[in-house]
């Protein structure tokens, strides 16, 4: 007896080859019907013996695309009767958009092998082509513009297919059927080099291009979702250049290699480091330095080590075939919390004066989407940036809620926003800084694509960070207010904490947050809690460190010696204070020694002085005690030196750490912490030893608060989330702590430690605290 199935499959299965093997699967079995795209999902409609369709179903799974997800199969099977509409043939329809589901299009995928030999390849067509793509590779996302996943759909539309391009096309064996970035030289994007002064004529812009990176000149190169300023990386000269232009002069600059071996010439990779660094997605992993380092000091000055990663298209590879260099810096082209550029006039206005020439193409980038960052910690793989080669691939949200739609805003900086639907949750592209007016506009934009793109046609709630000055708490509001969606606020360390219970599947934790700055149930800043947190949507803030007074508010972070006198005020005379920031730190004062009187008449008035128990600030406070570093010139990069610094240790030093109990909550009296290390300073102590101590013993607390209160709580699993655990040293000690007491550790793995997956967890918290009436 014959039946006819009728399939609906949901997952990342549009853009990665998913029709033609479904074609190629059926006609092996001897089975006829269809199978087309419907909007998000893909129909199947199949018929023959029960054992053949239940083959088929198996060899799917077990065949599917290798860049593909199958997250869902809905079959209806039916027995064939004089009602069916009987099929002869097995075959590929045109899309439709009949059916939304919930699939997505996948992330955009480095080149293939395949291509790639084509391009060096003297006689295929394809020869030094840079924009060659097949099913297997090359953009998606940041050319989409709708769903379904078809060429009319994307940016590519503009480019119409040769008459070879077109057989490759429509043929369903070969490997650029339906693959919608597909093109060659004759029918598709062009680059090109230009100056200020216009287009540059030349037989190869790409070879002219190489050699004016090795000659030292910065050139703007327009990729598939952004713009990178390139230079050289074996002489100082180039990279100081570009950090004088961009004015950014001690930020680490990431870095792209040809290849694994010359990697290994200047940085140390682990297999598990290269098989990341190697996977489709190509992102960029922050890696330790070799002791020959052959790269210029200048790349990622003061730090132990620096991110890089290998070429992603063909343009990177061809790049690098007319080179000598054995690495180019690759970095974002776009100016302080502004968002990428992507339009080759903005391109060629903006970096007047910063870029010395521009390779530009004709094809338009959609969706912006920064480069990935990674990095290792406890052996296991966390991201510092989630975006080009992950988005818009959604989690798993099934166990907490599949009928609302939410769409939660994110924090201020490192910003993602998410949409929740049907049980997944897309969080978007790296957005950026959102106190730049640019770059809130293109959050806006991107939250109406994302709503597009997973056919979010309603919300039911909006979530939100609870700091009222944030821009993305304001444009929550204005969007809550203008469509009337009930509007619900999330305090930041609580989505923190929540991103990493949804990573692990936990019903409840406690957890270890740790990082800059988080707006607090009690208006001050927080940034160094131990909270306990289940799937009610509730938290309760156990304890955590000291606040500590922070004069001039955010001056202190960009001079955290005005931290680190604002605790010290707490325990030390403040005669003696004057006397001690005088003789050692005035020049760390942006107005030196009148500035020292100031800092403590403030802190004496209690004037424009907040209170904060950051993590952060607290490492900071010690780095520049320590004269590791003397001023913030980019986040974290005061903690980032302090790392670097402890590794010289021993660690023969240690620092008692003090835990009082204050209003029923355990808390660190980093005021003391503080004072023992002047102590050591004064007594002369190696810098890197008390480093090393200090970032030791200070967590270890952390964790004896969590300990304690995982007992009283009954709780088997200890986690920690926040910026701070991106600190290998720190994530170490605290693994360690954690599970010689007993307990499961858990950290961010496929989710951010910083606050790039707050949006994450502040979907989850609103469908928590919706789903029980919180």
């Amino acid at each position: 007896m014959k039946y006819t199935a009728s399939l609906l499959v949901e997952g990342i299965v549009q853009g990665v080859g998913f029709r033609p093997t479904v074609y190629r699967i059926a006609k092996a079995l001897n089975l006829n019907g269809y199978v087309r795209n419907m909007g998000n999902i893909v129909e199947i409609i199949i018929q023959g013996k029960q054992e053949t369709i239940d083959q088929f179903i198996q060899d799917l799974q077990t065949k599917k695309p290798i860049r593909s997800t199958i997250n869902n199969i809905e079959a209806d099977i039916q027995p064939v009767d004089e009602n069916t509409k009987i099929y002869d043939d097995f075959s590929i329809k045109e899309s439709s958009d009949a059916i939304s589901g919930t699939s997505v299009i996948p992330p955009d995928m480095s080149i293939c092998d395949e291509c790639l030999d084509e391009i060096y390849n003297n006689t295929d067509r394809h020869y030094q082509y840079p924009f060659t793509a097949c099913t297997n590779c090359g953009p998606r996302f940041t050319l989409i513009r709708d769903v379904p996943y078809d060429r009319k759909n994307t940016t590519m539309d503009e480019f119409p297919l040769c008459e070879d391009c077109l057989k490759e096309y429509y043929n369903p064996e070969n490997r650029r059927y339906h693959a919608e970035a597909t093109c060659c030289p004759e029918c598709g994007p062009q680059v090109f080099l230009a100056d200020n002064n216009g287009i540059i004529k030349c037989d190869n812009p790409i070879e002219k291009t190489s050699q004016l990176i090795d000659s030292g000149k910065i050139l703007a190169i327009k990729g598939i979702g952004g713009t990178h300023l390139v230079c050289k990386t074996t002489t100082d000269d180039a990279v100081n250049t570009l950090r004088k232009r961009l004015g950014r002069y001690t930020q680490p600059f990431a870095c792209m290699t040809p290849d694994i071996k010359t990697a290994r010439k200047f940085v140390k990779i682990s297999s598990d480091e290269e098989e990341m660094l190697t996977s489709t997605a190509k992102p960029i992993v922050v890696l330790d330095k070799t002791d020959d380092y052959i790269l210029s000091d200048s790349i990622s000055p003061n730090l132990h080590n620096q991110g890089v990663m290998l070429p992603y298209t063909g343009l990177h590879y061809l790049l690098f075939k007319y080179s000598d260099e054995p690495a180019f810096i690759m970095t974002s082209a776009n100016l302080p919390g502004n968002p990428m550029l992507i339009e080759n006039n903005e391109i060629i206005e903006n970096l007047d004066g910063i870029a010395d020439y521009y390779l530009l193409h004709d094809r338009e980038i959609l969706n912006r989407c920064d480069d990935s960052v990674i990095r290792f910690r406890n052996q296991m793989p966390g991201f510092i940036r989630r975006s080009r080669g992950f988005t818009p691939k959604p989690y798993d949200f099934t166990n907490i809620d599949t009928t609302h739609n939410i769409l939660a805003m994110g924090p201020e900086l490192d910003v993602t926003f998410a949409v929740l639907k049907n049980g997944k949750c897309y969080p978007s592209q790296h957005i950026g800084n959102t106190s730049k007016i640019k770059t809130i506009d293109f959050m806006k934009d991107a939250i109406k694509h994302m709503l597009h793109l997973t056919k979010t046609e309603h919300l039911d709630y909006i979530v939100c960070d609870m700091h009222p000055e944030f821009n993305t708490t304001k444009l929550a509001k204005q969007i809550s207010l203008k469509y009337d969606i009930p509007l619900i606020f999330i305090q930041h360390h609580h989505a923190h904490a929540a991103s990493l219970m949804v990573e692990h599947n936990l019903d409840k934790a406690i957890v270890i947050t740790a990082d800059g700055v988080g707006y607090g149930e009690d208006t001050n800043t927080w940034g160094g809690e131990v909270l306990y947190l289940d799937n009610t949507g509730k938290y309760n803030n156990l304890g955590g460190l000291k606040l500590q007074p922070m004069p001039g508010g955010d001056l202190s972070t960009k001079y955290p010696i005005r931290m680190a006198m604002g605790i010290l005020s707490t325990i030390m005379d403040h005669e003696e204070l004057r006397t001690f920031m005088k003789e050692n730190y005035s020049d760390y004062f942006k107005y030196n020694e009148k500035e020292v009187d100031m800092t403590l008449k403030q802190l004496e008035n209690n004037f424009n002085t907040a209170k904060t128990s950051s993590m952060g600030r607290i490492l900071d406070s010690i780095s520049v005690l320590l004269k590791i570093s003397k001023s913030r010139g980019y986040e974290g990069e005061c903690s980032m030196k302090l790392e670097s610094s402890a590794l010289k240790a021993k660690g023969h030093i240690k620092l008692d750490v003090p835990i009082n109990t204050v209003d029923e909550r355990m808390i660190i009296d980093t005021s003391q912490v503080l004072y023992d290390i002047v102590e050591l300073i004064r007594n002369g102590e190696d810098s890197s030893e008390i480093a090393y101590a200090a970032q030791r013993d200070i967590i270890k607390a952390m964790c004896s608060i969590a300990i304690e209160n995982a007992k009283i709580h009954n709780i088997d699993t200890i986690g920690v989330t926040g910026g701070v655990f991106y600190n290998e040293h720190i994530s170490q000690v605290a693994k360690k702590t954690i599970k010689d007491a007993g307990f499961k550790f858990v950290q961010n793995n496929t989710t951010c430690s910083g606050d790039g997956s707050v949006s994450v967890g502040e979907c989850a918290v609103g469908a928590w605290k919706i789903n029980n009436k919180n």
